[in-house]
């Protein structure tokens, strides 16, 4: 036994959890100066390198390292005298002696053994598992194999449809596969986080982005001789795929702990009491290794929890831990997916809302308390934006709004629910993986002037875990510097320390035309998937050059790097501009005959123009060049610019018209048509006030009086429906015009990325009345300024399809193969659809 004043502490593991637990104890150690005993801490690791964020282990095939993953260099652990040991995993304890014994031999005494091994992944009794291109999705080293291997694969599986095994999808994917599968055993997908109507949902999205979804599958044989040729089914049925991913689950590593004489439960897992000890009260086991209350916690927030929970009775503080809470929000392949508190309770313990928009790809799912009182939990699917106050709510047991739907649909007039992130106790917990509450962060900002995301990670690690609480941050630092009567900076990311709108001034002073000279002049770093695309937007918003030219390609948004959205099955999608919605019957004719000639659906949309729908990519600009000869041009489906001005005929034909509404509608489109903005951007005029053109829910929308045009302002469809606002009343043309240039080009240079003109409207101090005077009364004396700006984009219009058509150098981009640029994608398939065919779930 040690009977010095040092004590001697083994962690067992190097994963996120045993990494997390050296960081809080030296942080204990460090905050507690006048501390009666001296650590001496000893670390081992199994694998090859020091711990690494395995949360975002996937990003590893978006192209960070594994260097970039990394939680703390192998110096970090020399700096603060922690002897780590990698690639030599601990084989024997023994208890009496209290010693650990390595693989390559190291014998360390401990005082108390803190047992961090994690989990395995679960490999099914499948025969044919040994084959060659059969890998789990666990460390950085399955990633590299899958990376060497994949060269040579085209058809790759996933069996698992768990959070593991969509991400593990998602590597297929970013991996180049041709095809990639997805076969769960269950019903459904993520059967333990979603119901079966968010499964569903969350299946067509999937399919839409290119995976085949295989459910209620069970994997009898993996076929092949040597390496994998496909999987035979228990039904029967085979799928032919020469590379397999298994990630049906994990299984905690407690054979060293059982081998120890340790209790270990029969499924798995080392069993521990509250304060995480095992049955030998000098051992604790924390992370996904430990069963705690009868439960493995494979989420990263609770197994810091553990870890924070183990310092304390180390440093002689008295903590427990507590059933924790299991709610997750994720991105799934680009689709948001969230569940908090009890997803799964039913009436009539409980009152249900749904709420779903197939077409937008949305479900929402709500359960209140039979009273009504309480929200108890929920599913988010394809739009999570308020997962994190309805988390908070949950947690807290806030008291609800009398219609309780708002807590999902918004609160009329597109306000959201409640009084947003201030209104929750100090006690709420803002970051889980952290233990950050609301009080810690508050404090942070009005007492030490930590104002940014960037600097409360350093002081208080918020937002360095899953990350999912950095939009809450973000909302509590404006929350906090709005109540001290600060000045709030909404910065774009950690690469730019600046708002959209000081970046958009900044690239205009300095005429930068570039998204690297941009970075290279006021940002840092590489970039990352948030800022690139909002530097785009506003290159194209300032300069409104080709978005393919001088490198800009790269950091657009996929269906603007392609001038056409990207459609389910692989194929795209074409909409040239029809004006107003006003066509000759010779255009007809051509649109026609394109979607005759090369095989393609088509559809008229709610915004009065063709859709062609199943275009290969390679087709695209022969397509286009046939739509411009005929006087087409791009529509700009795709792009976040003026979509459509739907009108009504006015005057031309209808008896209730009193002005020429088509006449307007055209001039108004071909005016804005190409304009880039922060948000896509709808209009309508409508010719009379019975509205037949829905004026009154698009972004700027134009109703016909007796005296002119009123205009109407930052109204919205969508999911949050929202009516326009009035701006202006029985104005003539050209006044109509100016005062729609002004009210674009003062949303474009002041919104924040994404954010469409309603939201922009709602949060603009003094709503309506300040829009007015800016626009109208012109107080800020800029006018002038705006209708020069805007004019000068107008100037610069140029069709995109036209100068990929006549550029060869860009028409090059549009081929599936680089070195056949005249095959098609050969998994491509259609079916028919009354009459016309349509692509399959990527066939």
């Amino acid at each position: 036994m040690n009977t010095n004043k040092t004590k001697r502490i083994v962690v067992v593991g190097n994963g996120m959890v045993g990494y997390k637990f050296c960081e809080k104890l030296l942080s204990r150690i460090e905050s507690q100066a006048e501390s009666h005993f001296d650590y001496q801490v000893t670390v081992f690791g199994e694998e090859p390198r020091a711990a690494y964020d395995r949360v975002h282990l996937s990003s590893y095939f978006e192209g960070k390292s594994a260097d970039d993953l990394l939680l703390a260099p192998v110096s970090w652990y020399e700096e603060n005298a922690i002897s780590l040991y990698l690639s030599d995993p601990v084989v024997a304890i023994d208890r009496e002696a209290r010693t650990v014994r390595s693989h390559h031999g190291h014998v360390v005494d401990y005082d108390y053994l803190v047992l961090a091994t994690g989990s395995g992944a679960f490999v099914p009794p499948i025969s044919g598992v040994e084959k060659e291109g059969v890998f789990v999705y666990r460390t950085i080293e399955d990633l590299e194999m899958m990376d060497l291997y994949a060269k040579r694969a085209r058809k790759g599986a996933v069996i698992g449809g768990g959070l593991l095994g969509l991400e593990a999808a998602k590597a297929l994917l970013d991996l180049g596969m041709f095809e990639a599968h997805v076969v769960e055993f269950a019903p459904r997908l993520m059967p333990r986080q979603i119901d079966a109507a968010g499964s569903d949902l969350l299946k067509n999205q999937l399919e839409e982005l290119g995976l085949h979804v295989h459910l209620s599958k069970s994997t009898r044989e993996i076929t092949g001789e040597d390496c994998i040729d496909g999987l035979q089914f228990e039904d029967g049925e085979k799928l032919d795929v020469d590379m397999l991913v298994i990630s049906a689950g994990i299984r905690p590593r407690d054979e060293l702990a059982r081998h120890a004489g340790l209790e270990t439960h029969p499924r798995g897992g080392i069993v521990v009491n509250e304060r995480l000890q095992t049955t030998d009260p000098a051992i604790y086991a924390i992370g996904e290794c430990a069963l705690a209350h009868h439960m493995i916690y494979g989420l990263v927030a609770p197994g810091y929890e553990m870890a924070d929970v183990v310092v304390t009775q180390l440093m002689g503080g008295e903590k427990d831990f507590k059933p924790y809470d299991m709610s997750t929000k994720l991105k799934l392949i680009g689709v948001d997916v969230a569940s908090f508190g009890d997803p799964f309770i039913e009436e009539p313990a409980c009152r249900t809302i749904r709420y779903e928009n197939k077409a937008k790809g949305v479900y929402k799912r709500i359960n209140i308390s039979e009273d009504g009182k309480h929200l108890l939990g929920g599913i988010l699917i394809g739009d999570a934006e308020q997962y994190n106050m309805l988390l908070q709510a949950c947690k807290n047991k806030t008291i609800l709004p009398p219609d309780a739907e708002d807590l999902i649909l918004g609160l009329r007039g597109g306000e959201e629910a409640g009084a947003g992130v201030m209104s929750l106790p100090d006690e709420a917990l803002i970051c889980s993986c952290e233990a950050i509450t609301k009080q810690m962060l508050c404090h942070e900002v009005e007492v030490n002037g930590q104002t940014t995301i960037e600097t409360l990670k350093k002081s208080t690690k918020a937002c360095t875990g899953c990350g999912g609480c950095t939009p809450l941050v973000k909302d509590l630092i404006q929350g906090v510097m709005k109540a001290q009567g600060l000045y709030v900076r909404n910065i774009i990311c950690e690469h730019f320390d600046y708002s959209r709108q000081e970046l958009l001034d900044l690239v205009k002073m300095n005429d930068l035309r570039t998204y690297n000279t941009v970075l290279d002049k006021f940002g840092t770093g590489d970039g990352c998937e948030t800022c690139k695309p909002v530097v785009a937007s506003l290159l194209a918003s300032l300069w409104n050059e080709n978005v393919l030219e001088k490198g800009r390609a790269p950091v657009q948004d996929s269906n603007d790097r392609f001038l056409a959205n990207l459609q389910k099955g692989g194929t795209y999608s074409v909409v040239p501009r029809i004006p107003g919605g006003e066509i000759t019957p010779e255009k007809l004719i051509v649109i026609g005959a394109v979607a005759q000639k090369y095989g393609l659906y088509t559809k008229i949309t709610g915004g009065q123009r063709i859709d062609m729908f199943g275009a290969h990519l390679g087709d695209l600009p022969a397509i286009w060049e046939e739509l411009i000869a005929a006087g087409f041009e791009s529509g700009h489906a795709y792009g976040k610019a003026l979509r459509t001005v739907k009108s009504c005929v006015g005057t031309t034909w209808c008896r209730y018209g009193v002005q020429d509404a088509v006449s307007f509608a055209v001039r108004v489109e071909n005016r804005y048509k190409g304009l880039r903005s922060p948000h896509k951007l709808k209009s309508a005029v409508s010719g009379c006030t019975r509205e037949c053109a829905e004026a009154q829910s698009k972004d700027f929308g134009i109703i016909a009086t007796e005296k002119g045009w009123n205009l109407y302002v930052c109204g919205n469809g969508g999911t949050k429906p929202q009516h326009a606002q009035l701006l202006a009343t029985d104005v003539d043309d050209e006044t109509c015009i100016k005062l729609i240039d002004r009210f674009l080009m003062f949303y474009i240079k002041t919104a924040e990325p994404l954010m469409r003109t309603a939201p922009w409207l709602n949060k603009m101090e003094g709503g309506i009345t300040y829009l007015k005077a800016v626009v109208v009364g012109d107080v800020l004396g800029i006018a002038e300024e705006l209708e020069r700006e805007i004019q000068a984009l107008i100037n610069v219009y140029e069709c995109e399809w036209k100068k990929v058509v006549e550029t060869p150098e860009l028409r090059k981009q549009f081929t599936h193969f680089v070195n056949a640029p005249a095959k098609k994608d050969p998994t491509i398939a259609f079916e028919e659809l009354r009459g016309q065919k349509r692509a399959k779930e990527w066939a």
